[in-house]
């Protein structure tokens, strides 16, 4: 299958759609959909026929299982070093790009589909109980360290108590959690979510593209130069993680860091 059929793409009624359909895999990518994504929503910025980006997926069991562990798993660096900046790639585009970006999510989302969720605008959810749509960012439970925006987007979403309850302990989060957390941006029945999405964007797709360009755009520059670092410390951090540093030196690393970046 093409990157072509995984990541597919279409513009009508000024919302371009961007489809993730890999769902023998859960919807995991690899840094082929990962490029495939980014150019996407790239492409739809530039667009004139744009107004609003909407991201979903196929099927009704998984939004996104997260990164393909398979391929991260191949013992490739190159490949795994590809994955990382790929994935904050994408992510750093849907918080920075111009447009609104939503999700529509009708189902799982794990690591990196939940940051693609959290990095959106607007999130649209399929009103399912726990055992059918949770969220889930398992990094500690996995030995994966988390970057590609797994400290930051939670940080921006739900705070720094709820951000570190969801890294330290990879707890599942259900939509009941969600809705005290303020975190959906509407929910509606399963059966009629692609129906009720779309009746949504039409009405977000009238308004006045310069007032939902500048409030985006007014929000992402006030926080440009901070979201920016926050990647690069998850960076700076992820590439000396494995290295088996002594307690000295790990404590000696994170006071450098806390000198080096900026405070919010």
């Amino acid at each position: 299958m093409s990157s072509e059929d995984i990541i597919q793409y279409e513009v009508a009624r000024k919302i371009a759609t961007i489809t993730i359909n890999r769902p023998q895999k859960a919807h995991a990518f690899n840094h082929e959909m990962l490029i495939a994504i980014h150019e996407r929503l790239l492409e739809a910025d530039k667009d004139e026929n744009v107004r609003i980006i909407l991201i979903k997926s196929t099927g009704e069991k998984f939004f996104c299982a997260g990164y393909d562990l398979s391929e991260v798993g191949l013992g490739d660096s190159k490949n795994v070093k590809k994955i990382i900046e790929f994935g904050r790639k994408v992510n750093e585009t849907i918080l920075l790009i111009k447009k609104p970006v939503v999700t529509q999510v009708q189902g799982i989302a794990i690591g990196f589909g939940f940051l693609m969720i959290m990095a959106s605008d607007l999130r649209i959810f399929a009103d399912k109980p726990i055992d059918q749509l949770y969220l889930r960012l398992p990094e500690i439970a996995i030995s994966a360290f988390p970057q590609t925006g797994a400290t930051l987007l939670p940080l921006l979403a739900f705070g720094v108590s709820y951000a570190r309850n969801l890294l330290f302990t990879a707890d599942r989060i259900g939509l009941e959690d969600l809705k005290n957390l303020n975190f959906p941006s509407r929910i509606f029945p399963a059966d009629i979510l692609e129906l009720e999405t779309r009746k949504f964007l039409k009405v977000l797709s009238k308004r006045q593209p310069e007032f939902l360009y500048f409030i985006k755009s007014m929000l992402n520059i006030m926080n440009k130069g901070y979201i920016e670092s926050c990647f690069d410390l998850e960076d700076e951090c992820g590439d000396v993680v494995y290295s088996k540093m002594s307690n000295n030196e790990l404590h000696e690393f994170v006071q450098n860091l806390h000198k080096k970046y900026p405070k919010r």
